[in-house]
């Protein structure tokens, strides 16, 4: 058995089944120091010879509310950016089958966590979505990974119109796996979990090789992703009135430009 808590983060694993938590309630809120604790963590998993599975799950009322807007301004955001994209690829890169637990609220970079593990089960009631363009910013993970989940149409529809979607209709598309009962969430995860735990772990490593093999094709383009997010959009008039706005909790006033 291993375990290990950070302040925003904590890692367990027992009997090859790995447990990676967001530790930051109430709607845990990511922020730099959160980010850097979850890439401490999910590499410690990463080592862990033994295990067949990680579980990604979350304290709280929300699975995640986002990365904390206070990020995403011009001082902090080019640290936070590239670390956000990192997490979010070991996370998809991750040698075994994860799956995202997801109980409450999934939103912006919380969604994208989510959209970067192989299996997501959500409570019923909760919502998922990516809410950047209401503050005149983008979601460069989504932009990557969506169109291999939901098609460009849905893809469109989430990061043009900031729509967050019930967790029925997130299944209905493909963007999850499951909608469950609160009450029965656990216990929806956990017999995959049991079908996953039965099968060889090298298997299952070989597997995830191979299944990455077929989505590689998003890696190349995560540089030219960052460039347009760090070079172009946040030199705009309007994301930086979009954060401001947030910050200030008024309406923003756009310029278009």
């Amino acid at each position: 058995m291993t375990e290990k808590s950070f302040e925003f983060i904590s890692y367990s694993s027992s009997e090859g089944i790995g447990s990676l938590t967001l530790n930051r309630p109430p709607v845990n809120v990511i922020h730099i120091p959160m980010l850097h604790e979850f890439e401490q963590a999910i590499e410690l998993a990463g080592g862990d010879t033994d295990l067949k599975v990680l579980i990604l799950n979350a304290e709280g009322k929300f699975f995640s509310a986002g990365v904390d807007v206070a990020d995403h301004t011009p001082e902090r955001v080019g640290v936070m950016i590239p670390l956000f994209d990192r997490v979010c690829k070991i996370l998809a890169d991750f040698p075994l089958p994860t799956i995202a637990k997801v109980h409450g609220h999934a939103l912006g970079g919380g969604c994208e966590l989510v959209i970067c593990c192989d299996f997501a089960y959500m409570a019923e009631g909760a919502r998922i979505g990516q809410p950047e363009i209401q503050l005149a910013a983008m979601a460069p993970i989504a932009a990557l990974r969506l169109p291999m989940l939901v098609g460009p149409r849905w893809t469109a529809r989430l990061l043009f119109t900031g729509e967050q979607l019930e967790a029925v209709k997130a299944a209905e598309i493909g963007l999850i796996d499951e909608v469950l009962p609160l009450d029965e969430l656990n216990s929806g995860v956990q017999r995959l979990v049991d079908k996953l735990s039965q099968l060889s772990a090298a298997a299952l490593r070989m597997n995830k090789r191979g299944y990455l093999m077929g989505l590689s094709s998003w890696d190349g383009l995560m540089d030219d992703m960052e460039r347009l997010y760090l070079e172009e959009l946040m030199e705009s008039e309007d994301a930086t009135e979009g954060l401001h706005a947030f910050l200030e909790k008024r309406k923003p006033v756009w310029k278009n430009k």
